[in-house]
């Protein structure tokens, strides 16, 4: 498995137990997806960030 799942499988459990506790202090459903969604998008942009391949020098 690559560096890159490992990283998005870590950041989906991360937003589910983070939208699982907001659930439980109450937080309306639509703010908790809004959250969700940035989220995933952060972990993608952090995920492709730190496992991609450097560039070989010119």
């Amino acid at each position: 498995m690559s560096s890159f799942a490992l990283y998005l499988i870590g950041v989906a459990v991360a937003i589910l137990g983070l939208g699982y506790g907001a659930h439980l202090a109450g937080l309306p459903t639509q703010w908790i997806v809004v959250g969700g969604v940035v989220l995933l998008g952060i972990g993608i942009l952090a995920g492709v960030s730190r496992t991609r391949l450097k560039d070989p020098p010119h």
